[in-house]
């Protein structure tokens, strides 16, 4: 008798309660799955290196080690082919519009209802890109940041906590020299010429308004 493979969603959410409550809702509405959890970007990064059976991820877009649209760009360049679900406490469409066009393949209002989240779970496991409202094309500068690698993500996120080349360098675990060289393919693709310009188009790019978080 054949063994059937493992189907996992990994919710990735610093809220224990709205953890739970996704978990009812994977529970009810995708029952052959089982639901993987963390609580941090650094956690979700791990666990899919562990477990590449997982099909889908719910990403929080504010987390203790990611703020922003920082850890959906950090996912989606490592695992293009993962649909990830954004979870937002925002209701606000500009938020859903940027999620969309960074490469998410849906978000949810946290303050979306039980038949919204099952719904929209459904269809982006049958390959949809869902949202509550329509979605418009991404801006240059948000497809131009889309485009970075997973290192120049890591180093743009660096350099918006105000971190020293040095400290990015001990963070990801490389050289300082090789910091630069990342930051300046990062500069070349961004049209910036400086790190204080760089902070300023991830600001204007990444970051949304704090009510929103």
């Amino acid at each position: 008798m054949l063994l059937q493979a493992m189907k996992r969603i990994l919710l990735a959410d610093d809220h224990p309660l709205f953890r739970q409550a996704l978990r009812t809702v994977v529970a009810g509405s995708q029952p052959d799955f089982t639901v993987e959890e963390t609580d941090t970007l650094e956690g979700a990064q791990r666990i899919l290196q562990q477990m590449p059976d997982i099909e889908l991820v719910l990403l929080d877009l504010k987390m203790p080690d990611s703020s922003g649209f920082a850890g959906l760009l950090t996912l989606r360049a490592a695992h293009p082919l993962l649909p990830i679900i954004i979870v937002s406490a925002s209701n606000d469409s500009a938020v859903a519009d940027r999620a969309i066009s960074f490469g998410a393949s849906g978000f949810i209002p946290k303050s979306a209802t039980y038949a919204t989240i099952a719904e929209a779970l459904q269809a982006v496991l049958d390959g949809d890109v869902w949202a509550s409202s329509a979605t418009s094309a991404a801006t240059p500068l948000q497809a131009t940041i889309a485009s970075l690698t997973p290192s120049q993500i890591k180093i743009l996120s660096g350099l918006q906590r105000g971190l020293l080349n040095k400290q990015i360098a001990a963070a990801m675990g490389i050289s300082s020299a090789t910091v630069k060289v990342h930051m300046s393919a990062m500069f070349r693709k961004l049209g910036v010429a400086n790190r204080t310009q760089a902070v300023a188009v991830a600001a204007q790019a990444l970051s949304f308004p704090a009510e929103n978080q």
